[in-house]
């Protein structure tokens, strides 16, 4: 026990004190302890060990039959004083602890508000969500998500925000609810993209900025907006990486987003997901292979079961706690009434950005060689 060992600690530094000079024993280096103390004890402990140190001061001078003159009233004085202001420290410590760990649950139960997990149907589509914060402390996470079924068919916005703590968590909130907000009276996706970008520009920092995808669910299609976020995957007959035609800048960085439309057969499924899962790595520094254990995942019979399954194998990849959030969004198609349409047409006003991040490993579309092939 360290208060044990403290206590320990000033009976010796008691016994040098009373053997280094037999005239003046040196009792100010008693305070050793109580200093010991505060970095790593409650003020209870301090007090006591400090109290203790003091005790040990009196018993060393008594039994050195020690000249009371002004250097030792000085030591005494100084073991005193800073045994008190040790245990001040400690109780100041023990205060911000205190309230860094209400802040914390503040934070949490925040993004938990935000990130509500959704297991439901809209229409022809299921959705299932899932969040893992990978620290589980007063640290928030930089990943969000939103589900809406407006007008336009159902929409699923999936972001990450640079960095994480209570900033993230308010970059959080505003793109969350711009997002519920605007996907109800904004016809175009594209638009959709460029207006909550302006929606959440006043709460970014200068370095800051959220990669996106935005999917609108169509009978026989699903229509993408990328701004610089891993492409979701599709898994179905033809299994593949659904990359934007033309890439675009996160918001926050001057984003112009394109509008990609894919074929979604029934009983396909769409994942869509944030760089936490792509970018674990086992300890031989290894990329976790999303495309090869998706396939064997999301085969699973339950779509909910899937992304627990999912989540398990990026776990026993890492062999440990991710040291990223991961979010989890996993559309699944039922029966449509509408004919497919070309795979990777693309469409939208603007076009242009930085380079996309593209997974290796995605399998060829053979029904997207031509409309023929649909």
């Amino acid at each position: 026990m360290l208060w044990v060992s403290l206590l320990g600690l000033c009976a010796a530094l008691a016994a040098c004190a009373g053997a280094w000079q037999p005239a003046r024993p040196a009792v100010a280096i008693l305070l050793i302890g109580p200093v010991l103390a505060c970095t790593r004890l409650g003020a209870r402990a301090t007090l006591a060990t400090a109290a203790w140190a003091l005790a040990l001061a009196v018993a060393v001078g008594i039994v050195r039959h020690a000249d009371v003159g002004p250097q030792l009233v000085v030591e005494y004085l100084v073991l005193l004083v800073g045994g008190l202001a040790a245990v001040r420290i400690a109780r100041g410590a023990a205060a911000r602890s205190s309230r860094l760990r209400q802040l914390g649950e503040v934070a949490q139960a925040t993004q938990a508000a935000l990130l509500r997990p959704v297991d439901a149907r809209f229409g022809d589509i299921n959705v299932h969500t899932r969040h893992h914060c990978a620290v589980a402390s007063a640290t928030v996470g930089g990943d969000v998500y939103a589900v809406a079924d407006t007008p336009y068919g159902l929409r699923v916005f999936i972001g990450d925000v640079r960095g994480h703590g209570l900033d993230a968590m308010c970059v959080n909130a505003a793109a969350a609810d711009g997002f519920r907000d605007l996907a109800y009276v904004t016809p175009d996706l594209t638009e959709l993209a460029v207006r909550l970008d302006a929606r959440i520009a006043p709460v970014l920092g200068p370095e800051d900025f959220v990669t996106a995808v935005f999917a609108e669910f169509a009978p026989g299609e699903v229509r993408l907006v990328n701004c610089g976020h891993p492409p979701p995957l599709r898994m179905g007959v033809h299994p593949k990486f659904l990359s934007p035609v033309a890439c675009s800048l996160p918001l926050g960085l001057g984003c112009e987003p394109t509008q990609s439309r894919y074929w979604l057969q029934s009983g396909d499924r769409l994942l869509l997901y944030t760089d936490g899962l792509v970018e674990a790595r086992d300890a031989a520094g290894g990329e976790f292979p999303l495309f090869e254990r998706a396939r064997e995942a999301l085969a699973h019979a339950l779509p909910w079961e899937a992304l627990d399954r999912l989540y398990g194998e990026v776990a026993a990849h890492t062999g440990g706690p991710l040291r990223d959030d991961v979010a989890l969004v996993l559309c699944e198609s039922g029966a449509h009434a509408g004919p497919p349409v070309f795979e990777g047409w693309g469409s939208g006003p603007r076009a242009g950005g930085a380079a996309c991040q593209r997974p290796r490993g995605s399998a060829p579309d053979p029904a997207a060689q031509s409309p023929q092939g649909l």
